[in-house]
Order: structure tokens, then C-alpha cells, then sequence
């Protein structure tokens, strides 16, 4: 008796060291620090709530101090979305849209030509877009894709600022393991797989998702969505939750810690600079990356009219989709299983597109959280000479929120 008091006092202690470190290590979400969205969330609030989903991240990060092209530091990575999971060779119907075309996101001209994306979506970062690419036709190969050649989709977004970019430190092994170690459930967020060299709307960036629930003839449908958050360096006009917050925020105050050590890039200042240091503006102001799914029966020109959606949420965040920002959409639907064939006829399901309109709101909501979800999930992050930017702050944004 004494033997089993024992064994369960340090059951229920092991439970409970578990259960507090699993506690300290779980993130905030936005929703934790008050600020409010509309919309019915699933289980997990990810993408991931649409059944069947996986996303796997191969994060990179290695090296700190003076940048050495080709030694590092190293902040980048790999995120990779199955439709269907892994082990299904079923394509997706999917469509795409791009708000601002300073990017890349490759498969695009025959996805557009034929509605459909095969294997796996990859993001990384904008000098890794080929070995991403090359990764998955190697994964659709391995796992026997039925067609001769593929075309798979890759996006990017540019880690410059964190990153030894121009190192080329993501290889075909990196991308691979994003694929293979991707599963459903809880997705990780911030600077992770693809966004581990991220800056979003005046703070550190990276992968943000979100999902929404919503009915139609008495079903239950789901749209979830997966960002790559890059874009509004600067936090320029930042909104949250309905509210000018950039003024409220330190927004865009990245710096380079170490005098001694040079800039890679000149504009941003060293942090402890006692006079203003000659800066010029960035080339390029970021990007974003959304990628939408639903297991509504949406086909392609539906899902056309979907990925357009996205536009608004940035909107609603204060973004103007800036010159030098690569703003590129995807959307997909996980419905008509099994029946998506190009050699033989098919009787597909077909959603109505005069009830769309709670589709793109589902999607609009979905998207807006993401977004903020990346950027409070970020923890702040120092890189290539030794640039370092900042955490969102959850407290000052709690005291916003709780006014």
C-alpha cells in the first residue's frame, strides 16, 4: 500500500512539474492580450482545424555577430503546408491572388491555368524560393504524384535584416524535413520554419495562423488560414482590434546593438546612437504571404473570388500594400474528396456563390488574426550584425485594450 501511495504521489508530481512547464512554455495568442475579433474560431484557432491538414517548420538558426555571406548568422527556415496530409496524393481545387506583386510564389501559372495545386505549399525566404521548389518535386516524387512533371507552389518573403540571405544556408535536406515532420493539430507560431527571419508591422514577425467557423444548410464549415508575416517594417499606421495603436506602440525601432560591429544595411540606426546615424530607406518593405483553406466545396472561380480576401484584414491592420511589398494570396478547398480527377468524369459539389459572402468573411476575420497572432508569438530576435528586433509588447497592448 505504501509501495502504490508512493508511486502515485510521484505520478501526480511529475504530472504536475509537466503540466507547469508545459504551462511556461505556451505562448500568448492575441486574443489572450484583449484584443478583440470577430468571428467563431475552431478547436485550435489554426489552419489545422481543417481535418485532415498538416503544417510542418524546419527552423535554421545558427551563428551571432558580424556577417559573414555564407557563414551566417543564420535566421530562416522552411514552412510547408499539406492539403490533404502527406500521404495523400489528392489534389485541391485552388486559385490565387497577388495584391502586390514585389515577390514570388512559383506553380502559379499552371495553377491558374488549370485550377488545381498538387503536393505540398512551401514558404521561405525570397533566395531559397529554388531549392524549396526542387525539395518538392523530390517529395512528389517520393510519394508517387501521379503526373510526369510538377509544378509545385513555393512562396517567399525576405529575412535580409536577420538573415545571411545571400548565404544560401536553406537546403533541399531543410525542405525536405519541413514536408516530411509535417502533422496536424497545434500549429507553432512566430519565428519559426519560414518566419524565423520575419519583421511584421513594427515588430518581429514570422508564422501566424487562424481559423473561422460557419453554416450553411445546417453543415459546419471551416475556413482556416496560414501567414508568413514580412510586411510594414516601419508598423506605419498600425490598427489592432479597430484601433490606431501605431502611436501607442514602439513601433518600428529596430537597431544594430554593437557599434563595433558594421551594418550590413543602413536603415536602421545602432541602438544606443547619440546622434542620428545616416540612414536611407529600406528597397523593399517586407512582404506577406496568406494561404487559405477551406473544406467548403468551393471550385476555382470561387476560390478566385476568396483569395482576394485577405486584401481587406491587411486593411483593417493599417497596411496600404506598399510598393516594394510582395502581398501574394492562395486559396484551396479540401471538399469534393476523392473526386478530382483530370482523366476521367466527375460529379462535383458545388457551393453557391450567392452564399460566398460568409466565406469571405470567414476569411477576412481569419486572416486579420493570423496576422496578429504571428506578431504575438514573436519573441525578440538579434541576427546578422547583430541587428535586433523587437517583441511585440504584450503588456502595453493588454493596458490599450484594457482601457
Amino acid at each position: 500500500m505504501k509501495t502504490q501511495t508512493s508511486v502515485t504521489c510521484l505520478a501526480l508530481l511529475l504530472f504536475s512539474f509537466s503540466g507547469s512547464a508545459l504551462a511556461e512554455t505556451q505562448s500568448n495568442r492575441a486574443r489572450d492580450l484583449g484584443i478583440p475579433f470577430n468571428g467563431q474560431p475552431g478547436v485550435l484557432n489554426a489552419i489545422t482545424d481543417i481535418k485532415g491538414l498538416e503544417v510542418g517548420h524546419q527552423t535554421i538558426v545558427k551563428g551571432k555577430g558580424l556577417l559573414k555571406v555564407g557563414s551566417g548568422p543564420v535566421r530562416t527556415g522552411v514552412t510547408a503546408i499539406h492539403p490533404r496530409g502527406k500521404n495523400s496524393n489528392d489534389p485541391v481545387f485552388a486559385a490565387w491572388f497577388t495584391l502586390n506583386a514585389s515577390g514570388e510564389m512559383t506553380g502559379t501559372t499552371w495553377l491558374e491555368e488549370r485550377g488545381l495545386i498538387d503536393g505540398p505549399i512551401a514558404i521561405t525566404n525570397t533566395h531559397s524560393v529554388g531549392v524549396v521548389r526542387d525539395a518538392s518535386v523530390a517529395f512528389m516524387v517520393e510519394k508517387g504524384w501521379p503526373a510526369i512533371w510538377h509544378a509545385p507552389v513555393v512562396a517567399e518573403t525576405y529575412d535580409g535584416g536577420l538573415n545571411d540571405i545571400n548565404g544560401f544556408h536553406v537546403t533541399r535536406e531543410h525542405a525536405l524535413a519541413a514536408m516530411r515532420k509535417a502533422k496536424p493539430g497545434k500549429v507553432e507560431e512566430g519565428a519559426v520554419g519560414g518566419g524565423t527571419g520575419m519583421v511584421c508591422n513594427g515588430f518581429k514577425g514570422g508564422i501566424g495562423t487562424s481559423s473561422r467557423l460557419f453554416e450553411f444548410e445546417e453543415k459546419q464549415y471551416t475556413v482556416g488560414v496560414l501567414v508568413q508575416c514580412n510586411y510594414n517594417w516601419n508598423g506605419d499606421d498600425l490598427r489592432l482590434g479597430g484601433k490606431v495603436v501605431a502611436d501607442e506602440l514602439p513601433v518600428g525601432q529596430h537597431c544594430f546593438t554593437d557599434r563595433s560591429i558594421k551594418r550590413h544595411v543602413d536603415w536602421y540606426p545602432y541602438c544606443e546612437s547619440g546622434e542620428k546615424d545616416t540612414q536611407s530607406e529600406p528597397s523593399r518593405d517586407g512582404s506577406i504571404i496568406i494561404v487559405v483553406a477551406t473544406n467548403a466545396p468551393l471550385l476555382p472561380h470561387q476560390l478566385r473570388r476568396l483569395a482576394k480576401r485577405p486584401a481587406l484584414a491587411l486593411g483593417r491592420l493599417g497596411s496600404i500594400s506598399g510598393d516594394g511589398s510582395g502581398d501574394i494570396f492562395v486559396a484551396f478547398s479540401t471538399g469534393n474528396v476523392g473526386k478530382i480527377s483530370e482523366n476521367d468524369s466527375s460529379k462535383l459539389e458545388l457551393y453557391p456563390n450567392n452564399r460566398l459572402s460568409i466565406v469571405f468573411e470567414a476569411a477576412i476575420n481569419a486572416s486579420e488574426e493570423a496576422i496578429v497572432n504571428a506578431m504575438v508569438a514573436a519573441k525578440t530576435v538579434v541576427g546578422v550584425s547583430n541587428f535586433r528586433v523587437n517583441e511585440l509588447p504584450e503588456e502595453t497592448v493588454r493596458a490599450i485594450f484594457a482601457k
